[in-house]
């Protein structure tokens, strides 16, 4: 494993492109691009104020930057340096702008998401849509790139819009039953749309293309409900977050539910491996540090760590959530599903320093990682199943079926690890600290033997 020198960022702007060859920084009101193989700086781009976010187009041919205080979107060619557009929202504001996938076309959001404009990079030509409603994940485009979901607010009801993205014609409009919808999401064989609940009412609902209702599904009433949805890559499984501290998996013929996941204090599951990370400080001036390396820099008195497997069983640390608080630190935040389908990992809010790892075979669970400081990201090798995770430290942390690893990540000035991105390849991550990032690159050759 080896890692680049530190580089500048602002608000973790930092991505890389979809065909894997450039990585795209912002650095206040600058663009940087570079070849993500030699980390040369390919093209330099100066923008009319602060980037508030940056996105690539599906083509790799295009960078979208959007400064949301000014009601701007600017855009930014690679093969044409000297070609630019510029979109301003004017009085009426924005607060999101996205690519359609064909990337060729803006979305973006006005403030107080009085509408959703469609701006053609080609034609110039533009078209509205009306009612988008404020939520949490209010647009969704099909894997495919052909169908875009949009949640609907009018009259005091939910609606869900189905558009085709080639001419931005309506395919289908239909009211879903929901008392406030929260988000949706479309399968990754864009057969079945997801649409889930408001935290108040624990409710799932799947819709075929055509806007027929498939199924619904409710866990339990009179309590929060749903906080986080993730369908598996092979469309089979659907997994529900919700604030009881459970996963349930839903499967994709019955849509009934085959299983729960439950997250407890006291782990005493005799098939699960439980990793706890242990920490030792390098002890000045002794027989392991000669006095004459002390001045090789800050890395050096970093605290260094490894993993232990604890025999069980294993209590791990509960924080109790604070009940005035408007959300609560409680229940399943995140789920994610390994690119084969086989893991799901998954993060308790009362639990911040865990996460556990679930086999989707033998539906139970594998593994719990038990960090000295509260998970900030993790994420999934595109390619393979392992996992990779930051807890806003100096290390980075990495899970496989094989076992677990903390590496130190080798900077100057104690580089911080806030969030992370692995590169579509899987060959390399990107580690992003507060202001800088680096790259670090995996021997996967050595790995694969």
């Amino acid at each position: 494993m080896n890692f680049s020198e530190v580089f500048k960022q602002t608000n973790q702007l930092c991505k890389v492109s979809p065909d894997g060859k450039y990585l795209a920084t912002c650095v206040q009101y600058r663009l940087v691009v570079r070849d993500v193989s030699t980390l040369q700086i390919l093209q330099l781009y100066t923008c009319l104020d602060q980037v508030s976010h940056m996105e690539w187009s599906s083509d790799s041919l295009f960078i979208l930057c959007a400064m949301y205080n000014r009601g701007l979107v600017q855009v930014w060619s690679l093969e044409q340096p000297d070609w630019h557009c510029k979109i301003d929202e004017g009085s009426i504001g924005l607060v999101s702008s996205r690519w359609s996938p064909d990337g060729r076309h803006i979305l973006n959001t006005t403030e107080f998401h009085l509408r959703v404009t469609v701006w053609s990079l080609c034609t110039k030509a533009v078209s509205y849509i009306k009612y988008p409603k404020a939520c949490q994940k209010g647009i969704d485009f099909s894997r495919d790139g052909r169908y875009m979901a949009l949640a609907e607010r009018r009259d005091c009801k939910d609606y869900v819009c189905v558009f085709v993205c080639d001419d931005w014609h309506l395919l289908r409009h239909f009211e879903t039953e929901t008392q406030d919808l929260a988000g949706l999401e479309w399968s990754p064989n864009g057969c079945v749309l997801a649409v889930w609940d408001s935290c108040l009412e624990y409710k799932v609902l799947l819709y075929s293309l055509d806007g027929r209702l498939l199924s619904t599904y409710s866990a339990y009433e009179w309590s929060l409900g749903v906080k986080s949805v993730s369908w598996s890559p092979s469309s089979q499984f659907l997994a529900i977050g919700s604030y009881d501290e459970k996963v349930r998996i839903l499967n994709h013929i019955t849509w009934k539910k085959i299983t729960q996941f439950e997250h407890p204090a006291i782990i005493d599951n005799t098939k699960a491996t439980v990793y706890k990370e242990a920490e030792k400080r390098p002890g000045v001036g002794s027989d392991e540090m000669p006095l004459h390396n002390i001045t090789m820099g800050a890395t050096l008195f970093n605290t260094q760590s490894k993993y232990e497997i604890c025999p069980l069983p294993v209590q791990i640390p509960v924080v109790k959530p604070d009940p005035d608080r408007a959300s609560p630190k409680i229940g399943i935040s995140v789920l994610a599903f390994s690119s084969d389908s086989r893991y799901l990992a998954t993060k308790n809010d009362n639990m911040a320093t865990a996460v556990w790892v679930w086999d989707m075979q033998k539906m139970s669970l594998e593994a719990v990682l038990e960090q000295t400081s509260a998970v900030r990201c993790f994420q999934w090798d595109p390619l393979r199943p392992r996992l990779a995770l930051c807890a806003g430290n100096t290390k980075l942390y990495l899970w496989s079926p094989g076992g677990c690893v903390s590496v130190q990540v080798p900077t100057e000035g104690g580089f911080q690890v806030q969030s992370l991105n692995w590169h579509c390849s899987g060959d390399s991550l990107i580690l992003l600290g507060k202001e800088q990032l680096c790259l670090c690159y995996m021997d996967t050759d050595q790995e694969d033997k």
